[in-house]
């Protein structure tokens, strides 16, 4: 099966990746649970993250599902299966093992310390994650050993096999002609019924097996990806390409009404009404986002460029990495009592260096580059959707 390669893929996902970096430097600064809190935490920063919550990783998956798409073109159920396990499974278990270790370390050590195994040390530590079970301070447990940020690994193993084998079928889906502005409405109506019926029921827990609002969530708008790269829902780049002010403009106003429905209750309960009204937007805008950054990726990224190559072989690497990085770089940094926006423009910076070198490093070494996801192979021009199929 032939489909033209469309290049702004890469660049889109080399973006949406990116964005991980700063966003979670300023998990580091508002009241948000996270690993680790700043000492200077505060509200400041939370609307600006809310920008970005409610569409960034649903993107990412869109992307992967494309992507996929060109994978399972190409090598077929068991290549897909082969390739996916490679690229994904081994890095996840790494990851849990080594990488992902110093967020819980710093989580447990500046929040419950008497839980620390031994005399407190790493090494202890670590030894003490390995093990599994759970640490636990009251009803507030945490699993070892965990997957933390690496959660987006499984999750797309899972929906890049189910996709693998349901298109091994051989179904033949006939081409959807719809409107451009039917690309704007007709998949935010899913996403907003799920924020609305679902998701109250089954919040948030990255934990694979409990988490039924994002696998219909995630697997949705990887499934509107997949189809993007066949006769159904083709028309979605154009319409995207063609309405991204629309998108844009819409995507801004629904986050200000956001913001003002926070800052209406933020300490009382809304209306039932007010409160659907609320959640539809929310579940909406995650659609909305994404094709005004579709659209925009086509005008940004035309054609593929050597820089962007580099760009996009380096970036699932910096993806296993930074969120690590960044705990680390806060615990060295802390001693030094910065103004914290200058703390967080050099956590921002210093990650992307850190991450970096990190990549030049270790893509040399065949047996740490695979663990860290990096592809040594040389890329080959064909109808996958290039070096986007990673994640």
């Amino acid at each position: 099966m032939n489909t033209p390669r469309l290049p702004f893929l890469d660049g889109l996902r080399v973006a949406a990746f990116a964005l991980l970096i700063p966003y979670h430097v300023g998990m580091y600064y508002v009241t948000w649970d996270w690993h680790v809190k700043s000492p200077a935490a505060s509200s400041t920063l939370e609307p600006f993250m809310q920008l970005s919550s409610p569409w960034r990783l649903s993107l990412l998956f869109l992307i992967a599902g494309a992507a996929c798409h060109g994978l399972f073109a190409k090598h077929g159920v068991l290549g897909t299966l082969k390739d996916r396990s490679a690229r994904l499974l081994l890095p996840l278990l790494f990851g849990m093992a080594v990488i992902v270790t110093p967020q819980a370390y710093f989580e447990v050590l500046t929040q419950a310390p008497e839980l620390l195994p031994g005399d407190g040390g790493y090494l202890d530590f670590w030894a003490r994650y390995l093990q599994g079970g759970e640490l636990c301070r009251g009803d507030d447990c945490l699993d070892l050993p965990t997957w933390n940020h690496l959660w987006f690994l499984p999750y797309l193993w899972v929906y890049a096999v189910v996709g693998a084998a349901l298109a091994s079928l051989k179904l033949k889906p006939r081409a959807i002609e719809l409107p451009a502005w039917a690309w704007l409405l007709a998949p935010a109506v899913p996403l907003a019924l799920l924020r609305v019926t679902v998701m109250p029921h089954w919040p948030t827990t990255h934990d694979l097996v409990h988490d039924l609002h994002n696998h219909l969530q995630y697997g949705f708008v990887f499934a509107v990806g997949w189809a993007s790269r066949t006769p159904l829902a083709q028309g979605l780049w154009p319409a995207a390409l063609r309405l991204r002010w629309v998108a844009l403009a819409v995507s801004l106003a629904t986050w200000v009404a956001l913001l003002a429905f926070n800052a209406r209750y933020a300490d009382a309960a809304p209306p039932d009404a007010v409160l659907v009204a609320a959640r539809t937007l929310r579940g909406a805008l995650t659609w909305w986002a994404i094709v005004a950054c579709c659209g925009w990726a086509q005008r940004a990224f035309p054609r593929e460029t050597p820089g962007l190559r580099q760009a996009a072989a380096a970036v699932f690497c910096l993806y296993i990495l930074h969120q690590s990085v960044i705990v680390l770089l806060t615990q060295a940094l802390k001693p030094l009592a910065l103004p914290w926006g200058l703390e967080a423009l050099l956590l921002i910076v210093l990650t992307f260096a850190v991450c970096a070198l990190a990549y030049l490093g270790a893509r040399r070494v065949p047996g740490l580059a695979l663990l860290l996801g990096i592809q040594r192979r040389p890329r080959v021009a064909g109808p996958a959707v290039s070096s986007a199929a990673a994640a």
